[in-house]
């Protein structure tokens, strides 16, 4: 049976919301990183990064797009114990300027991961998976990317039988 890791990053407090602000106490991406969890077990690791984005989510994105067109490689705090044990990995985000956050970039390059199922998992307002597929496919060379799911960060709270069933059906 194959050793799965749910590696994520997710934003709580102020958040894009059907086309206002709001505070949520727990992030959107992980609350499906948790339902992907109970559906097929597996351990859960949030990254973070050394330096917190604003708490404003408006200025928030506007760092994320200069990390992005910089290439920026943001320093995160820890990496998940044991990667390389790791046959299936759920990679899970919010879509910021149609990819995955540049702290994800920075977790991923650090592996080889050749011969790894990773399988990709996003929240948005609307964009759904934007380049983050085709991203993971050239910076992790040699693993295979399976078909994401895109969850509207909405209604994420909600969509606990469709992460279940996704997730089920992609391993």
């Amino acid at each position: 049976m194959a050793k799965i890791l749910i590696v994520y990053y997710s934003r709580k407090g102020e958040n894009y919301w059907n086309g206002s602000l709001k505070n949520i106490d727990k992030g959107n991406t992980e609350r499906v990183a948790e339902f992907i969890q109970k559906a097929v077990g597996g351990d859960l690791f949030e990254v973070d990064t050394v330096k917190p984005y604003s708490e404003s989510y408006m200025t928030c994105i506007e760092e994320a797009k200069q990390e992005l067109r910089a290439k920026a490689r943001p320093e995160i705090k820890a990496y998940p114990p044991n990667f390389r044990e790791y046959d299936t990995i759920f990679i899970g985000y919010p879509n910021w300027w149609g990819t995955m956050p540049m702290c994800m970039f920075t977790l991923l390059e650090k592996y080889d991961l050749t011969g790894k199922t990773l399988i990709p998992f996003c929240t948005n307002e609307g964009s759904g998976m934007g380049s983050s597929e085709r991203d993971l496919e050239n910076l992790c060379k040699g693993a295979t990317v399976k078909k994401g799911l895109s969850v509207h960060g909405a209604e994420a709270a909600e969509s606990e039988s469709k992460v279940s069933a996704w997730a089920k059906n992609s391993i």
